[in-house]
């Protein structure tokens, strides 16, 4: 299985260019933007305009989620105090994962290929070392770092967790709130764990995509690229959710306080364990919708992307 498939590009310029639109009229149908956008950028705009079609689809059910996270409640009383919030706050803490979101997905898929294409240049020629491992490289310094943008996760904890909507009023007053009254520092509250969720998953979601579409059945058609993408992403993005779950439930315990002792991670998670009471099953309550949530979110990202990489690439030839 060649290892060049973690290259994004290597699988976008096989797709058929029958379907694309004529004509200059529109942004992405112009040659202009991917010359423009050069063989760099373009991985960092895809990424971002993926990422806010998944944001603005998903932002619900996230919500539902971190209820689960945040309280171990099932998901029928998460909707049911969504309900009691009302519609007005349903997209409540909307801008935080839609600022974080667009640019760590955007640096997500950009330094990845950037710190691939520098790494690669620095292997000397008959080295040895295998591209899979430079390219492992490459996607946890990509991972480590998007965690500079951990304010915006803590952020939307605090707009979405309940028992602070009397205090934050929006985005713009959360962040001058913790900054004049607690500083620089309890921004990045929770940084931990976001950074050993972030290094590892980016290496697996790079070193996997890849090889498991070219598992799935050959695709001959537009739309049939567009269903394997999703698949692939949805599947990848789905056995990663789960795989890091706990992790997430430790950062959103540990972000929903404001001021106080920043708490080690295994403190925090064993706090959440024996307030479940030693159970399994209740730390990973809310599992289940995140499973569903991560198929649903890294299948429409992964998707998106290569839809947009192949029209710019197949426009800018």
């Amino acid at each position: 299985m060649a290892i060049t498939t973690m290259d994004p590009e290597s699988a976008c310029t096989s797709q058929p260019q029958g379907s694309l639109g004529k004509g200059g009229g529109s942004l992405l149908s112009g040659r202009g933007l991917g010359a423009a956008l050069g063989p760099r950028g373009k991985h960092y705009v895809c990424g971002s305009i993926a990422a806010f079609t998944n944001i603005v689809v998903t932002f619900p059910i996230q919500k539902v989620l971190f209820r689960q996270q945040l309280h171990g409640v099932l998901a029928r009383e998460a909707v049911r105090q969504l309900q009691r919030d009302g519609m007005r706050k349903l997209y409540r803490g909307l801008l935080p994962p839609l600022l974080q979101k667009t640019t760590t997905v955007a640096i997500m898929f950009g330094l990845y290929e950037d710190f691939s294409r520098v790494l690669l240049d620095q292997v000397p020629t008959g080295s040895g070392i295998p591209e899979l491992v430079t390219r492992s490289f490459a996607a946890a310094l990509a991972g480590t770092a998007e965690a500079v943008l951990t304010p915006f996760e803590r952020v939307q904890t605090l707009l979405q967790d309940h028992r602070h909507h009397g205090r934050f009023q929006n985005t713009a007053h959360t962040f001058r709130t913790l900054l004049s009254e607690y500083g620089v520092k309890e921004c990045y509250r929770g940084l931990v764990p976001v950074l050993i969720r972030n290094g590892p998953s980016n290496v697996l979601f790079f070193g996997f995509r890849g090889p498991i579409k070219e598992q799935l059945p050959e695709a001959s058609s537009r739309a049939g690229h567009l269903v394997n993408d999703f698949v692939c992403g949805g599947m990848l993005g789905a056995a990663l959710g789960i795989m890091f779950y706990p992790l997430n439930v430790v950062k959103s315990r540990a972000q929903s306080q404001v001021g106080g002792a920043f708490r080690p991670c295994g403190e925090v998670l064993l706090t959440v364990w024996r307030e479940r009471g030693g159970s399994v099953a209740m730390l990973f309550r809310g599992a289940h919708l995140n499973y569903h949530r991560s198929l649903l979110s890294w299948g429409i990202i992964n998707a998106t992307y290569e839809l947009l990489l192949s029209v710019l690439i197949l426009k800018g030839s």
